[in-house]
């Protein structure tokens, strides 16, 4: 007991308490922003690993495309809509909720 009393008479332990009260709670740099920061970093580097997976699978599509010409050809129809001058395309879209 007279060990807790000797810090608990002291000024430099309440100065020290005040300050680590300070730091974890009133800072501008505290914990809980701390730990929002750190959600943010691992959201930010999930999206990093999606965004480079997409990338590698775009650089393969457009390797194939330089390459392939039908390939090319395909995917300007599927996906513009391309169509030559005596062809014509007809675009058929199903509702929602209508079931197949």
């Amino acid at each position: 007991m007279e060990f807790f009393k000797k810090y608990l008479n002291n000024k430099y332990f309440y100065s020290g308490l005040l300050f680590v009260v300070w730091i974890l709670f009133f800072d501008q740099n505290n914990l809980i922003e701390q730990i929002k920061l750190s959600k943010k970093l691992d959201d930010l580097e999930s999206q990093k690993e999606f965004y480079q997976k997409e990338i590698k699978k775009t650089s393969e599509e457009i390797k194939g495309f330089e390459t392939d010409t039908t390939l090319l050809e395909k995917f300007a129809r599927e996906r513009y809509y391309m169509k030559k001058s005596n062809e014509d395309v007809y675009v058929i879209t199903h509702d929602k909720g209508e079931e197949e």
